[in-house]
């Protein structure tokens, strides 16, 4: 087995935890971007701690406990092969996604495309500056999705920010055209009842059918009305994608979802989903949406049908996202606590909060039903300055195990083994100390996926790292080559 000692003992867990808190399409090859984006779309990224948490984080470094600021630690079997850190783009780092030799980064600022033919050496081949918070980012052929979930002025990348309570104000789907990686070209916008926090496609010959995500109406907000109980499925067809439209609005929760507090203390009022997983090859999808998780049917793409619906009200608090095994008969829910903005990594907070959720699948056809088996939480001690949540991650194809790869912001990398549902283990990790002492701060990995052969992270705020893994229980997983990987569009990796 393979020994998972670093440089430091790191065994005591840490106390308390500490509450949390534009321009035109510009393309950039190198060098710095020739203006600063609108900090409007800024992600809030630390807030104070106390006296005494600041002197524990220090202890905890000079004891061993936990790395020291910007060290970086991992386990024996993954190596660090490259990091490029942010150029242009100065914003949040948020999803991946690959096409071929290329990884295409979402930023809150834009998005930027590497080539990524050699691993080790990951060449920028253009940065396009778009503000508009998430720029949660797809592709499919010649065609690239990015999400607005920010209030603009216009649905132009020249946009500046502007009050939801303005009926002229636009959130929603961006389309750009990248048939030329290096001069990719926005083609078209369609705007989205509460913008679009994240989405999914789900790719067809003919055309893609983007799901869009998002949440939390206001009556004060003309594009936001609650009830906010669906989401909107948009048709882009690949020839004319500048006549994407909305097809439906299917309602997911008739009975409005979960209600929250103070019917569920410490769980979120579903107001719509955070982010939707489908797997194609078995017309099935995974919904996260904030106080519950949802199975479905997506055979018929444009009206895609509730299967079963679960809520944990005692350890979950907002459903993130979702990952199928292989096999189609389990999923994984991440639990983001604290929102993507505490330190939640620690005794206090506990192995079953802010964790992954275990679930099978049991049963056939419109009959399957979600069905708990555990938690999984990374056990490495974060400082009380760490924001350390569950985040987006994939599958490792090795056929016979269940095996994913995840991202937990500064509590770094997980490779962990959920072969047995009940029995989750942590095999591999990678994490960087904390970017300070002295507040709680927003850093680490936002994504990190398995793409043929390599480990690829977003690193928040430093930038794009190339893990290698070299394990015999995921050695198998490098055979197997993929030409493009949404991973919220899951494929069937042996079946092509």
């Amino acid at each position: 087995m393979t020994s998972l000692h670093t440089t430091r003992v790191r065994r005591r867990r840490l106390g308390v935890a500490a509450a949390a808190a534009g321009l035109i399409a510009t393309l950039f090859t190198a060098g710095p971007a020739a203006a600063t984006p609108d900090p409007g779309d800024k992600a809030a990224t630390s807030s104070g701690v106390s006296v005494s948490q600041q002197a524990e984080a220090r202890a905890a470094i000079k004891s061993g406990e936990i790395p020291g600021v910007d060290e970086i630690v991992h386990s024996d079997n993954i190596t660090h092969v490259a990091n490029v850190p942010k150029d242009a783009l100065k914003g949040t780092n948020s999803d991946l996604v690959f096409q071929g030799k290329y990884a295409f980064s979402g930023n809150y600022d834009g998005f930027r495309i590497f080539d990524i033919s050699n691993p080790k050496s990951p060449r920028t081949v253009a940065q396009v500056l778009c503000p508009g918070s998430q720029n949660d980012i797809s592709v499919s052929g010649d065609l690239l999705f990015l999400s607005t979930d920010s209030s603009r002025s216009d649905n132009s990348c020249a946009s500046t920010t502007q009050p939801a309570t303005e009926k002229s104000s636009w959130e929603g789907m961006k389309v750009f055209d990248i048939s030329d990686k290096r001069n990719p070209q926005y083609v078209a916008a369609v705007e989205t009842a509460c913008g679009s926090h994240t989405h999914t496609i789900v790719p067809e010959r003919k055309n893609v059918y983007v799901y869009v995500s998002s949440y939390s109406p206001n009556a004060t907000f003309p594009d936001c009305q609650p009830p906010h109980d669906g989401i909107s499925v948009i048709k882009v067809p690949r020839n004319a994608p500048e006549e994407s439209r909305i097809v439906n609005f299917p309602i997911l929760f008739p009975d409005g979802g979960n209600p929250g507090a103070p019917d569920n203390p410490g769980v979120s009022k579903t107001t719509g989903c955070h982010d939707i997983t489908v797997l194609p090859s078995k017309d099935l999808a995974a919904g996260a949406c904030m106080g519950d998780g949802l199975l479905f049917s997506i055979e018929d793409p444009e009206n895609p049908k509730i299967i079963d619906r679960v809520q944990d009200n005692v350890n979950f608090a907002f459903w993130h996202s979702a990952t199928f095994n292989q096999g189609a008969d389990k999923v994984v829910f991440t639990d983001e606590l604290g929102g993507g903005g505490a330190a939640t990594c620690n005794d206090e907070v506990g192995p079953n909060r802010g964790a992954d959720g275990i679930y099978d699948i049991i049963g056939r056809g419109d009959h399957r039903k979600l069905v708990f088996r555990s938690y999984f939480k990374i056990d490495r001690p974060q400082a009380e300055t760490e924001v350390c949540v569950a985040h987006n991650g994939s599958i490792i194809p090795v056929k016979g195990r269940d095996l994913m790869v995840q991202a937990w912001y500064q509590g770094g990398v997980s490779v962990w083994d959920f072969t047995n549902s009940a029995k989750p283990k942590e095999i591999a990790f990678f994490e960087r100390g904390p970017i300070t002492t002295a507040a709680v701060t927003t850093a680490g990995p936002w994504s990190a996926y398995y793409y043929n052969g390599y480990i690829y992270s977003n690193d928040i705020a430093k930038g794009f790292d190339v893990l290698r893994l070299d394990d015999w229980r995921t050695d198998p997983a490098k055979r197997v080559r993929m030409h493009e990987l949404n991973v919220q569009t899951q494929p069937d990796y042996f079946d092509r």
